[in-house]
């Protein structure tokens, strides 16, 4: 059990919180509209997914690195189409056929939606809903870390209707966006960090969105296990097999 009444500031005693669990609930991240932030590495993405440009045979794979906003992406397009949102990972051929049973006979579908559909294990599953996607002229979304004619399939005729559906990418975010993704994350989970101390993240973070998400889990995790405010120092210990340079400045104090 943490004991979270004592201050724990030496590194050792910073390690050992780190990996025990002291949040009750896990984080669920925002998918409204309004949190979106445009940018030049999304415009294209954007263009295509929200844009009124039709797909080729109504169909579309978003792809790109983790936290660049993909998922974010579907959700919106899910919501203003009125789209089944499936994901990759649970897609079954028995889940796709009761989910078009259940289209036949209730009100019709006319568009769908698969986050993470990389992580599809179930090739026939996938197959059978592009296929019949394709039939009754659904729309069709698609989301996955890279391009679907690169995904590891063994299915031709699966396969072969990758290649031919249309990717789309969202590129890693610029420095603007980064900053912009770090303040929103912090803000989100509550955890006051001062300018100085977010300037020094932003200067040290590997420059990815993953890994400004996975910073901010980690610091937001220490700093409830050891009750104290997150200080660069403090930073510094926790994030130390992340950072590109965890050097203070010259003539500065670590706990600054």
């Amino acid at each position: 059990m943490v004991e979270g009444t004592k201050l724990k500031t030496d590194e050792n005693a910073v390690a050992g919180v780190i990996g025990q669990l002291v949040l009750p609930f896990a984080h669920t991240p925002r998918f409204a509209v309004g949190d979106f932030v445009f940018s030049a590495s999304n415009a294209a993405a954007r263009s295509w997914v929200l844009g009124p440009t039709p797909w080729p045979e109504r169909r579309l794979a978003l792809w790109g690195a983790a936290g660049t906003g993909k998922t974010h992406m579907l959700e919106i397009w899910a919501r203003v189409h009125d789209a089944v949102l499936l994901h990759g990972g649970s897609l079954s051929h028995a889940h796709v056929t009761a989910l078009f049973a259940a289209r036949a006979t209730g009100v019709p579908v006319m568009a769908m939606a698969v986050d993470q559909a990389d992580e599809c294990r179930d090739e026939r599953a996938l197959l059978h809903l592009l296929n019949t996607a394709r039939e009754q002229r659904i729309a069709l979304l698609l989301g996955g870390r890279t391009p679907p004619a690169r995904w590891p399939v063994a299915l031709p005729d699966l396969a072969s209707r990758l290649r031919a559906t249309m990717a789309v990418a969202i590129r890693q975010p610029g420095d603007g966006l980064l900053r912009v993704l770090l303040l929103r994350l912090l803000a989100e989970r509550q955890i006051v960090v001062s300018q100085p101390v977010v300037e020094w993240l932003l200067r040290r973070l590997p420059r990815t969105a993953r890994a400004m998400q996975d910073a901010v889990d980690r610091l937001d995790h220490a700093a409830l296990a050891c009750a104290r405010p997150i200080t660069r120092g403090f930073a510094a210990r926790v994030l130390a097999d992340m950072l590109v340079d965890t050097m203070s400045p010259a003539g500065s104090s670590p706990g600054d």
